[in-house]
């Protein structure tokens, strides 16, 4: 009965012990992005972090993050590597699904990520200014907004915002050979989401100098993304 006992207390204290030295090794990730690190980064890099961070969300290994002491470090200041332009939608947190802490990434959301004056602003602070090396147009799938642009849905201000999405709505029309489009369909809906991307990451360096010189520098660079809703999965196009 002792031994019985004295070995349950062994196997009870290497667990614990395993688990806490477990812990020490993710040390809770504390860390946050640093000028110095910024410095180094490439746009390359920058890209490969956000494809390593949705590998971890989608596997469910995220990393066992400190958010409050996070907050703590970046309290006098931020170094972003990255700026993800991306939907409204609830299920869609660019900081969840590319497993990023408090101080990694820059996130402007707006329903239908479509582009307008004070987006690009964001963008070209966080480039300009900040130094971050990538931005990221992330449309999802069954998007609310692109179906509404679709169904050309009229209401209030929401008029004005799924109207920036019709001409992703007339490329597919046109590229599916058809008069119409059934809008019902999630194919359909995913092929406009798709699209819209597209036309937004083209209005990006169109419409913001600033941007396109940092892109031509080779400083930036430009991505487009869908994230998949059901299966947590970020497809970069």
């Amino acid at each position: 009965m002792k031994n019985n006992l004295l070995k349950l207390l062994s196997i009870t204290f290497l667990s614990f012990f395993f688990c806490y030295q477990s812990c020490l090794a993710e040390d809770t990730w504390t860390y946050t992005q640093s000028s110095e690190k910024l410095k180094l980064m490439t746009p390359a890099i920058a890209l490969n972090l956000l494809k390593e961070g949705n590998s971890r969300f989608v596997s469910g290994k995220m990393k066992n993050r400190n958010f409050l002491q996070q907050a703590k470090l970046t309290k006098k200041g931020q170094h972003p590597f990255a700026f993800i332009l991306s939907c409204m939608d609830s299920r869609g947190s660019p900081e969840l699904i590319f497993d990023q802490g408090i101080g990694d990434i820059f996130a402007g959301r707006v329903a239908g990520n479509v582009i307008n004056d004070d987006q690009l602003g964001g963008m070209e602070f966080a480039t300009q200014v900040m130094g971050a090396h990538i931005i990221v147009v992330m449309g999802h799938t069954s998007c609310g907004a692109v179906k509404g642009a679709c169904s050309h849905v009229t209401l209030g201000n929401l008029t004005q915002l799924v109207n920036k999405i019709t001409p992703a709505v007339n490329t597919v029309k046109k590229d599916s050979h058809t008069a119409s489009l059934d809008c019902d369909k999630a194919e359909t809906v995913d092929m406009i989401a798709k699209q819209n991307v597209l036309n937004m990451i083209q209005q990006i360096t169109e419409k913001s100098p600033v941007v396109k010189k940092l892109v031509d520098d080779n400083q930036v660079i430009i991505v487009g993304a869908m994230h998949n809703l059901a299966t947590g999965v970020v497809t970069f196009i």
